[in-house]
């Protein structure tokens, strides 16, 4: 099983990204798939879920600003982050819970500054 996020960068305070996760080597539309974020010197926290049925739930402080979101066709899942403040800058990684196991992805770095 393998995952590979993308979509990372530099951006300004109020700015949006969209992360992508394309999972391969498992069954996607089965697997339930989280977003993790790690912010320097802080340990590592769950950001968003969204499950096999489409259910998501949130860490408080990203509630109304980041969507989690899911398309089986693409075997992919996607984090569409607006608002974006310094408070959310770090190594955002992808982990699923597949018919598998759990697996990570390799992260990728969302920076916002001005």
């Amino acid at each position: 099983v393998q995952l590979q996020a993308s979509g990372g960068g530099l951006v300004q305070p109020g700015g949006s990204l969209r992360l992508s996760c394309v999972v391969s080597g498992t069954i996607f539309s089965l697997s339930v798939m989280d977003w993790y974020r790690q912010a320097p010197g802080k340990e590592r926290e769950q950001v968003a879920r969204i499950t096999r049925y489409g259910s998501t739930n949130y860490v408080d402080s990203v509630k109304g600003r980041f969507t989690i979101s899911r398309d089986n066709a693409k075997n992919t899942a996607y984090l569409q982050m607006n608002s974006l403040t310094p408070e959310d800058t770090g190594v955002y990684y992808c982990n699923t819970l597949s018919p598998d196991g759990a697996y990570w992805g390799q992260g990728t770095l969302v920076t916002v500054s001005s």
